[in-house]
């Protein structure tokens, strides 16, 4: 069975509204891929009027923390770009054709393209970076200006997240057996394709060239 990829809405932010929406969106398809026992936890976003749920794991809560880091870093080296960061879900099989059975391969059965557009407002804005939207007319004020660009930004997180909802209730046949029953199920990868610290996506690429789309042995 193919790995089933979901390419999430594009969302234009600005650095320091970064944090909070990955942190948003990576936990919401946590909880909903959860599907072991979890200690749910309500998270109430401080720069828009959402709540998101948390499976109330530690050990997951630090390492999603870990990646937004490394994701913040780049982008404000490299500012005005478009990112992806991928969450990616897998098994570990025997590789097939080889007689020692240490020999382990990942198999991906879904990966989320999360999709930011980075932006940098001009210096007449930074007074206000922490709240401060784009420019829509010569006439309104910074504080029009400011509701106007949260607010559309707070509709197509919204948009995200139920995509994501959408998603998880629309495809299940490519979900594999669970192999535990305790917090998080399945063994996953966070990466932010082209950066130095993963080439998945050069591997995934090169997998797909050869094989066609990862599959999922049953």
């Amino acid at each position: 069975m193919n790995c089933e990829v979901c390419p999430l809405k594009e969302l234009e932010l600005e650095n320091f509204e970064v944090r909070e929406v990955l942190r948003c969106v990576l936990h919401t398809i946590f909880f909903h891929r959860a599907l072991g026992l979890v200690r749910p936890k309500d998270v109430d976003l401080e720069l828009f009027d959402i709540t998101y749920v948390q499976c109330g794991d530690l050990d997951l809560e630090k390492k999603i923390e870990e990646k937004i880091d490394q994701f913040i870093d780049r982008a404000e080296k490299h500012p005005n770009k478009k990112y992806q960061m991928c969450l990616s879900f897998y098994e570990v099989k025997n590789k097939p054709g080889t007689w020692f059975p240490k020999k382990l391969e990942r198999l991906y059965w879904e990966q989320w393209e999360i999709n930011l557009n980075v932006v940098q407002q001009p210096k007449a804005h930074s007074s206000k970076s922490r709240h401060s939207k784009v420019v829509v007319d010569p006439g309104e004020s910074a504080e029009e200006e400011i509701s106007i660009r949260r607010a559309a930004l707070e509709a197509s997180l919204r948009e995200v997240l139920f995509q994501i909802i959408k998603f998880v209730n629309e495809k299940k046949d490519h979900v594999p057996p669970i192999p535990n029953l305790d917090g998080i199920s399945f063994p996953y990868e966070i990466t932010i394709p082209g950066s130095s610290d993963s080439a998945f996506g050069m591997d995934m690429f090169k997998r797909m060239l050869q094989t066609g789309h990862p599959t999922m042995l049953s």
